[in-house]
């Protein structure tokens, strides 16, 4: 596998060896020891598999407590992925990275603990896989504005659906300090 970096902090694309021929393709999608090779996680907690329609936009979300890192993939179509660096105290605090992820393309990317993540869906629906560091905990899980305006996510179309949730959530320099997740030392 290949691990390209994204320019924030922990937050890889992943590049798996895909074996492929007329009769369909093979690939490791995560082994604990090239996991642990290249710094990432040896172990999960929860997986979890979404299937959303296009124009779809979730996110962007985190957990405050119990933060999660997430190894994110696409099974069935392509989705436009995001994370957030919201760690007080990181120099790269309330910046971004973005990057398509596809069936076709079998790119991966790992968001780590202490980033907010979202996506938008560009084909006409995509099945997300993701494996999640710890439990999901909805008491701690907080959303910050996906349009929020200092982080200026550059979203390759405009959403056709964004939750409630999603759609009321906060900027991020209105999220107390004590709703963010850990910070940098």
């Amino acid at each position: 596998m290949r691990v390209l970096d994204t320019g924030l902090d922990g937050v890889v694309i992943i590049e798996p060896q895909v074996h492929g021929d007329e009769r369909g393709f093979f690939q490791e999608s995560w082994k604990a020891s090239s996991s642990g090779a290249h710094g990432l996680p040896t172990t999960f907690a929860q997986a979890n598999i979404s299937r959303s329609a296009n124009g779809v936009l979730r996110g962007l979300h985190y957990q405050y407590r119990q933060p999660q890192g997430k190894l994110v993939s696409v099974l069935e179509g392509r989705i436009f992925d995001v994370a957030v660096d919201i760690r007080p105290g990181s120099q790269s605090f309330g910046l971004w990275a973005g990057v398509e992820l596809s069936a076709a393309n079998h790119r991966q990317l790992y968001v780590p603990e202490g980033f907010a993540h979202g996506f938008i869906v560009l084909s006409d629906s995509a099945l997300f896989h993701y494996h999640c560091t710890t439990e999901y905990s909805p008491q701690y899980e907080v959303a910050i504005a996906w349009n929020d305006p200092d982080i200026a996510v550059k979203w390759p179309c405009k959403p056709l659906s964004v939750s409630a949730k999603d759609s009321e959530a906060p900027f991020l320099r209105d999220v107390p300090e004590h709703l963010l997740p850990p910070g940098c030392v």
